[in-house]
């Protein structure tokens, strides 16, 4: 799909600037489709073919998006590997990989891979003569005619219960996403700006759609929230796409009032819990609706949002309704159905989901059943049909006997006036097996929470047993490469 979308933008909009860096090197639409051509001559040079596996171990710029759109035309499956990753999460990575090539900044021991070739690709910033050690001009590449079923990107999961998995994508399922409602995340043509890694399912997945957008990107050595409200700004970008960490990070700008937000038309965020409060204050800072939105890496990217014309009570506390081409449910244990209000695990279904994962058909067997994705995040139905988030199979704790639900206990603590963030793990206890601890970064470290208050704060909206029974005060909250709470690490900080 993507040579096909690649060939048909750049005649559409030829000279239009595709992507532009942040030292200004820029790219056209019509530079894109000859350079990654002459890319994948190079590659066809190189021994790879339908099939091959290449491993994309580059910073999200130009010269990832070249050669992921090569790869493409040679029928190259291509996998981004977060360049966040420490060296010992990208070996594991590749390991799981096993990939036919790598792609790389510089030459890096891979005692551990075998005889893998790792090709180094020169990201140069003096000129826009893109990956010129790499490319072959006028030599023919085998044509391949399109086919839904050919494979075409593995996209890694977080890894944030263990060994990052590699969802498996299709034409099929890039098609699929293509026609589903994607344009809020972006904001459509025009300018907008790339708010995460390239690996990431949300370019990996979506790049057709963004391209056949024919808009303008903007790319970030590194995100920082004053350089992108800038971007905004100046650009009059109309969509604020981000995790909620990100608009948190905006909003803590000095100097933010020298900024005209009057162009921005909708929030969108995802990945990440966004508490009422700043939900409330981006959008009193953009003037704008916010729209929450709740996916998966295997999902697609696709699953739930709320809507942004919705009411306080869908926006500040659930994360919406199926959206368009996605079914959702909420089961127990043994795949059935519950009722409104209890909690169970999220399925969902959709042309987007993934066809597997890499090399692992045991976990494909477990995660995708009878054409349902088990996603793995607790949830329960209100009687308005939206989901409210309770957190992940794998983070529910029991203290004495009754279940806890880490992240519907945050929601409620997150609205106390003296909290900035928090995250709630177990503790193991000699009399009810395990009790909560809610780990506090707060909004003034000298006047932080006490643990009382917090337990007053959500003893109206929550049984007893939820209440946090410790309190430990840090500066920030560790996050992993997705920018999620990383909760193995703040457990590792905790003694029985």
């Amino acid at each position: 799909m993507l040579p096909e979308v690649i060939h048909q933008t750049a005649k559409k909009f030829t000279a239009s600037t595709a992507y532009i860096s942040q030292d200004g090197q820029k790219i056209s639409y019509q530079k894109l489709d000859q350079i990654s051509e002459e890319i994948a001559a190079w590659m066809q040079s190189k021994g790879l073919s339908e099939g091959s596996v290449l491993a994309l171990s580059l910073p999200s710029g130009i010269e990832y998006i070249l050669s992921y759109l090569a790869a493409s035309k040679l029928g190259v499956i291509t996998a981004g590997i977060n360049p966040r990753f420490t060296d010992h999460e990208r070996i594991e990575v590749l390991k799981v990989l096993n990939p036919d090539m790598i792609l790389a900044t510089q030459i890096f021991d891979n005692g551990e891979l075998g005889d893998t070739e790792i090709e180094a690709i020169e990201v140069n910033r003096k000129s826009a003569d893109f990956m010129r050690n790499n490319r072959i001009q006028n030599r023919e590449i085998n044509r391949l005619s399109f086919n839904p079923n050919r494979p075409v990107c593995i996209c890694f999961t977080s890894g944030s219960t263990g060994t990052p998995k590699g969802a498996l994508f299709t034409n099929r399922q890039l098609q699929a996403i293509s026609t589903m409602d994607t344009g809020g995340a972006w904001g459509g043509a025009g300018h907008r700006y790339a708010s995460t890694e390239f690996a990431h399912v949300g370019v990996m997945t979506k790049l057709p759609w963004l391209l056949a957008s024919g808009g303008t990107t903007h790319l970030l050595d590194k995100w920082r929230a004053e350089p992108i409200l800038k971007l905004i700004h100046d650009h009059r970008i109309s969509a604020v796409s981000a995790i909620a960490p990100q608009v948190a990070l905006m909003l803590k700008v000095e100097g933010i009032g020298k900024f005209d937000f009057d162009c921005v038309k909708a929030i969108v965020t995802g990945g990440a819990l966004a508490s009422p409060q700043l939900v409330k204050a981006g959008r009193e800072l953009f003037g704008a609706p916010w729209s929450i939105r709740y996916s998966s890496t295997e999902s697609g990217g696709v699953g739930l949002g709320t809507a942004l014309d919705a009411d306080d009570q869908e926006t500040l506390y659930t994360v919406g309704r199926s959206r368009p081409g996605v079914k959702a449910t909420v089961r127990d244990n043994e795949g059935h159905p519950v009722s409104s209000g209890e909690v169970g695990e999220i399925w969902l279904q959709s042309d987007a989901m993934m066809q597997g994962y890499w090399n692992d058909p045991h976990s494909t067997a477990e995660t995708i059943v009878n054409g349902w994705l088990k996603t793995g995040d607790l949830a329960y139905q209100d009687d308005r049909g939206c989901f409210n988030l309770a957190g992940r199979t794998s983070e529910m704790f029991i203290r004495g006997g009754y279940n806890v639900f880490p992240l519907e206990v945050e929601k409620t603590i997150s609205t106390h006036p003296k909290v900035s963030e928090i995250a709630l793990i177990p503790r193991n206890d000699e009399v009810m097996g395990e009790i909560g601890v809610a780990v506090i970064v707060p909004v003034d470290v000298n006047d932080p929470p006490t643990l009382e208050s917090l337990r007053q704060h959500a003893q109206n909206q929550l049984a007893t047993y939820k209440l946090p029974e410790a309190i430990r005060i840090i500066d920030k909250l560790p996050r992993n490469t997705s920018d999620k709470v990383d909760r193995l690490q703040l457990r590792k900080g905790e003694k029985s």
